[in-house]
Formats: structure tokens, sequence, C-alpha cells
């Protein structure tokens, strides 16, 4: 048979196959998040209570880590919501974990639709891709030691920043330029705010701010230990760990930065690791070991995606091109954009 390209792919019969799973299921998505918020915020006051250098502490750090690691990447699904629905959760979700980990949903929505656009996915536009692929083994390492700033970085945005940016305008447009997204390119500057936005961003700001100043007038008055600050920072090391491993495993990264993208091109510059339903939905919850048909579907909810990906592998006419998406696992898809990069 003739080689295939991006061009051959069935993307209409893809999307006939699967186009009765494209509505959220509501309490699958309350269920899924406050169970899992509640284990995370259990974990965390455990380890805090107990000494953590014993194995019940490390234990509860580690559910720790993972519960808050699927609890706060909802803000995924927050950012493909439709305008206007699902208020309720986005609330509840802010309250409970975007804002407490520092990571409110308007650092996301709107950049994360951008990762999407045709015109911009794989683009020097696009905050959420670099071209590991063809760029140096440095600059994949300088990525995953990042997280070892971030947590800092994030801290500082919500404590010092904020409250500065609310009397200088230009603090305010620095900070929401240069300091308000959630991307893997450091170099990306935000637009300037629009109905594309979240419009309750400044109360999400306030809020983490709250949070923030909260912990320390808390902890200067005797009532927390610095501990709390310490587990804090160790836990979002920890998801920011899992998420960058995770992200370096979402994509290909193959494209240099000045070409468009059609839909089945950036499905097949992306990766989909079905693996073992418990253990990969550790390090991609949410339904993210399927980000590339979650590329050729970017409003389907996450409990859909696995379904999709059984029926179209199963009944597409000719399943070669989109099978060229699977990875087996973490470790083949990390091995594979470390062997591609120079």
């Amino acid at each position: 048979m003739p080689d295939q390209t991006a061009s051959d792919f069935p993307l209409k019969e893809a999307r006939q196959l699967t186009r009765d799973l494209m509505k959220p299921n509501p309490a699958i998505y309350w269920s899924d998040f406050l169970l899992t918020i509640i284990i995370g915020w259990g974990a965390f006051i455990y380890a805090y209570m107990n000494p953590l250098l014993t194995a019940s502490g490390c234990a509860a750090f580690i559910v720790c880590v993972l519960a808050l690691y699927r609890a706060v990447i909802f803000t995924h699904e927050i950012s493909h919501f439709k305008k206007g629905s699902f208020k309720r959760f986005r609330f509840m979700w802010n309250l409970l974990a975007g804002m407490p980990m520092m990571a409110p949903s308007f650092m996301y929505q709107g950049v994360h639709n951008e990762h999407h656009a045709r015109d911009i996915y794989g683009t020097h536009e696009d905050g959420e891709y670099l071209p590991f692929a063809t760029e140096t083994r440095a600059k994949i390492i300088g990525y995953i030691l990042l997280i070892f700033i971030l947590p800092g970085f994030f801290l500082v945005r919500f404590s010092v920043l904020a409250p500065l940016s609310w009397v200088h305008t230009s603090v305010r447009e620095f900070v929401w330029r240069r300091a308000s997204s959630l991307t893997i390119d450091l170099a990306y500057e935000r637009p300037l705010a629009s109905r594309r936005d979240d419009p309750t961003w400044k109360l999400q700001e306030l809020g983490s701010f709250l949070y923030i100043w909260a912990a320390i007038v808390l902890t200067l008055i005797g009532v927390l230990s610095y501990k709390v600050f310490v587990l804090w920072y160790a836990v979002v090391i920890g998801i920011f760990l899992l998420n960058s491993l995770r992200t370096l495993a979402a994509h290909k990264y193959r494209n240099p930065g000045d070409q468009k993208m059609t839909v089945p091109e950036q499905f097949l510059d992306s990766v989909d690791v079905p693996g073992h339903k418990f253990i990969t939905s550790l390090w991609a919850p949410v339904g993210l070991r399927y980000h590339a048909t979650h590329h050729l579907f970017p409003n389907m909810p996450y409990h859909s995606l696995g379904k999709a990906h059984r029926r179209l592998v199963a009944e597409l006419s000719d399943n070669r091109l989109y099978l060229k998406a699977k990875r087996d696992s973490l470790w083949h898809a990390l091995k594979t954009i470390w062997s591609e990069a120079k």
C-alpha cells in the first residue's frame, strides 16, 4: 500500500462515529472532582499533622500529590466548557483547587484554547508548544528543572505582584502579559484581556491572594507552622514533575514553529497512551492519556475519550493513521522524543 499522509486521515468518518459522545455528564464531573479533592486535602492534612519521614507520612504525601494533581488537571476540562455552562462547578473548582494551589482557571482559559486553533497550534504563538524534538536535549532537561522554581513564582505572583498590579497600571500589564498564563514557553506573552477570558478572573486573583496571605498570617500568629509551606511547596513540585513528564509525552513536538497545521496534522503530532487504565491515569488523569484523540475532538468530555478511542480503533474503515498516534507507555513516549532531540 502507498504511504499515507495527513490528508488521507478519515476525519469526517471519525466525527460521524463519535458524534454521540460529545455531551458532558455533570454527575461524573462532580463526583470525580469532589471525591478526588477530599482525598487530596485529607492526605495533605494527615501529612501535615504527622511526621513525613515515616511509612504512613510518605504514603500520605504520595496520595496527596496524585489526588491534588488529578483535581488541578480539571482546569483543562474547564477551559473547554461552553461559555456560561458549569458555573457552579467552575466556582467550586476554583475555591477548592485552583485558588489554594495558586493556579485559578483564568490562567489556563484562553491560552489553552489558542493551542487548539489551526493557525496557532505548534507555531511560535502557541504557548503550550516547544519544538523539543528538533532542538537540543538541554531544552528538555531545562524544562524539567523549572519545576523547582515555579512554585515560588506562583507564590510571589499572587502574594506580591497581584496587589502591586492593582495600584500600578504598568505592573498590571506586565503581570497579565507575562505572569498570568500556564504555558511551557517562557517567552509567551498573553494578549490583552478580552471577552475570550474568564470574566471572573479578578475575583479568582483576589481569592488566590487571600488564600496565601491567610496562610502567612496564621503562621505568623502561631496557628499554623512553617511546615504547611514546606509541604505545599513539595506537593506542588510533585505535581509539576508529573505534569512536565505528561506534557513531554503529549505531543511529538516536531514542528519548528513556522508551519500551520491542519486538524489531522495536529493529531499526528500528538500522542495517545491508552496504557493501563489505572496506572496510566495516575500520570495522565482526566482523559489526558488520549491526548491525540482530544485534539481531534477538543470539546469531547474526558469521560468519553476512552470509548471514542476504542470505537475508532475498531470501526474506522482504515485505522492505520489513527494508530500512528499511539505510544505504548510514558517511557516509550519520553524515550522517543529524547532520541529524536539533538
